[in-house]
């Protein structure tokens, strides 16, 4: 199950008390105080995890606890610090506080991370407060309370490639025969309502991340739909495939849905139309395919490639073209 938001409520531990304590052995009169520092609490951390592409594993976890640290001891012993708890989450992940509503950080790359909630610090015991005015001091510290905070999670996907067009514009077979994913793939609109991601391999030593992301309609940008559960995983996406249906269910004009798209992106964050886009006709083998790719072209005044991905024509021209794009933008596929 793919789940790209959730609530949780951080509590990090409390630190230990100090000790209050007098040295008493034999032959060694006026010992003086030996109480140990008590131990520093556990923090909560959350931390990325590459080999993690979903939120699914926190739900039903909605608090998270550290341990707390143990009280010092007699003979200057300090008290142990409690372990911090650690939260795996995808990279791509958003930290929000949910009472004061503003982002804390983005945990983008492998390995990231964040406390998130402090650990009390543990309190000091009688020795420390020795002096040469009071050498027997009776008095210590309680440790302090550890940082108690809610935070909303919310990832935005993080692919190379993101498919996007209008529900049954053949997105997820598209995936499928490029990749070993399985998305669920049927004869009707919004088979897809999560986005999935593939590894398409190019050759024996390149590959990139191919997201299938939820067909788009009309008001999306204003959350119509699936909206925004679609829109904020594009933010993401380095290049588009942008797929255009010849022969729609609905009997829509194709050229009018890629307008339509293209303006929903604009409506959104007018930073996507600057992402560089593959035009595709899906479903070439279609009778009016050509006569579509061509009446396209002249909408938008640049090429239209034709695939399908029935018949395989087209998918092998696409990834290597893919493939030269994002390394023209720097982006590693080896």
């Amino acid at each position: 199950m793919f789940i790209d938001r959730v609530q949780l409520e951080c509590q990090a531990g409390d630190g230990g008390k100090g000790c209050c304590s007098f040295r008493r052995e034999a032959f060694i009169p006026r010992g003086g105080p030996d109480g140990g520092d008590g131990g520093h609490g556990g923090s909560i951390v959350i931390r990325a995890d590459e080999n993690q592409g979903s939120l699914y594993r926190l739900v039903g976890h909605l608090h998270w606890n550290a341990d707390h640290g143990r009280p010092g001891e007699g003979a200057l012993c300090t008290g142990k610090s409690g372990k911090d708890t650690v939260i795996i989450v995808p990279p791509g992940t958003i930290v929000r506080d949910e009472e004061a509503d503003f982002v804390i950080t983005e945990l983008l790359e492998h390995g990231s991370e964040i406390v998130i909630a402090k650990g009390g610090k543990g309190g000091r015991g009688n020795k420390r407060f020795a002096t040469s005015t009071e050498r027997a001091p009776r008095h210590f510290e309680e440790g302090e309370p550890g940082e108690v905070r809610r935070i909303i999670l919310e990832l935005k996907l993080i692919a190379d490639v993101g498919l996007i067009g209008k529900p049954n514009a053949g997105k997820s077979t598209l995936l499928s025969r490029l990749s070993r994913a399985t998305p669920e793939i049927a004869a009707y609109p919004f088979t897809t309502k999560y986005p999935n991601l593939g590894v398409v391999q190019v050759g024996h030593d390149d590959f990139f991340l191919m997201a299938d992301l939820p067909g788009l309609i009309e008001g999306a940008h204003a959350g119509v739909g699936l909206g925004h559960e679609f829109l904020k995983h594009v933010q993401r996406t380095r290049v588009f495939i942008h797929l255009i249906e010849p022969d729609p269910m609905d009997q829509t004009d194709p050229i009018q849905n890629y307008h339509q798209i293209r303006k929903e992106l604009e409506l959104y964050d007018p930073d996507l139309l600057n992402r560089p886009e593959f035009v595709v006709i899906s479903k070439c083998e279609l009778p009016d395919a050509e006569a579509c790719a061509e009446l396209l072209e002249e909408s938008i005044g640049r090429p239209v490639m034709r695939i399908s991905s029935a018949t395989g024509k087209g998918l092998a021209d696409l990834s290597r073209r893919v493939l030269e794009q994002l390394q023209s933008l720097g982006i590693t596929t080896s």
